[in-house]
């Protein structure tokens, strides 16, 4: 079987830009020749020089009925290659694609520019779900200008719900936690943090406090006193290891509690808070405030690190 890379998307979406950030990168200067079959030619060209580096044949393929069997099957016996790169035509209905049967198509990625997403989804919809809808990965590019990428998102799982999806700006890719793969229901009239939703809720926080404003919390906590804290404040949180086993921090918010006096260093607590947004000193502005509600003493957990690993 002959594997197939296919890279599907509208004109000007980065295809072009991926499958040339691909075929530079060290993992891909593997044994053989690759043929790359380009089916519609945007402003970005392919630069002969990378082309010539990486083993690379270009073949241009702009007539749809060209795209069949028997063409491929031809291109297949002239340049021999050991894999096949399609940059797919966005404009083709996928659906009626049809490859030589020995043909496997070993991933299919997606590839869409984000500032026109909206018009393509409204207008263009059925050729886009054909694309999406066996995508192993769908990767949104220049999302510096979108507001709400949880609604492209949502968007995109309605018609492929196992894809990855990854969105980049012009920083690189947007890390960014969605409420729907949030560990829990931020509905729930008290949200109950395990160990690895403690640690989400807390990078979450960072950048969505406005998600948690009002909201009661409940996890476990180790004490924290830092020397010169405010009276009547405590910091409750995990130990958490970030890559290694010398990478480790301390993560946790400053929480109001008026016995906070009685509470000792690396004590264990089970804490229940409401989330406000405040200024407080030691962030040098605003940031989140646990409001307790109640601070009981309890047993450490059996895993005392939450790992990001």
């Amino acid at each position: 079987m002959k594997p197939v890379y296919m890279i599907n998307g509208f004109l000007e979406s980065g295809k072009t830009e991926f499958i040339c950030y691909t075929i530079e990168q060290p993992y891909f200067q593997i044994k053989g020749r690759t043929l790359l079959i380009v089916c519609e030619e945007g402003e970005v060209e392919y630069d002969e020089r990378l082309l010539k580096m990486s083993r690379t044949d270009m073949v241009l393929i702009e007539d749809e009925e060209e795209f069949n069997p028997a063409h491929l099957i031809e291109l297949e016996k002239k340049y021999k290659p050991e894999r096949i790169i399609i940059e797919y035509n966005g404009m083709w209905n996928f659906k009626n694609m049809k490859l030589p049967f020995h043909w496997r198509i070993e991933q299919q990625i997606t590839t869409i520019d984000a500032s026109t997403f909206p018009m393509y989804f409204t207008n263009m919809k059925s050729l886009l779900a054909e694309m999406l809808r066996k995508s192993e990965m769908i990767i949104f590019n220049r999302c510096d200008d979108v507001e709400d990428l949880s609604v492209y998102k949502r968007n995109v799982k309605a018609i492929n719900q196992k894809a990855d999806i990854i969105f980049e700006d012009s920083e690189g890719e947007v890390n960014q936690i969605f409420e729907d793969d949030l560990p829990y229901s931020l509905d729930a009239p008290v949200i109950e943090l395990n160990n690895d939703g403690y640690g989400i809720w807390y990078l979450d926080s960072l950048d969505n406090l406005e998600r948690y404003i009002d909201k009661t919390i409940q996890f476990t906590a180790m004490v924290l006193k830092p020397s010169g804290f405010p009276s009547g404040y405590f910091v409750p949180g995990r130990m958490a290891m970030t890559c290694c086993a010398e990478d480790m921090a301390f993560l946790g918010f400053a929480c109001e509690y008026d016995k906070a006096d009685t509470l000792r260093d690396r004590q264990w607590v089970k804490v229940t808070a409401k989330v406000a947004k405040e200024y407080f000193a030691d962030y040098g502005g605003e940031g989140p405030v646990l409001k307790a509600v109640s601070v009981e003493q309890t047993k450490a957990p059996k895993e005392e690190i939450i790992s990001f690993t």
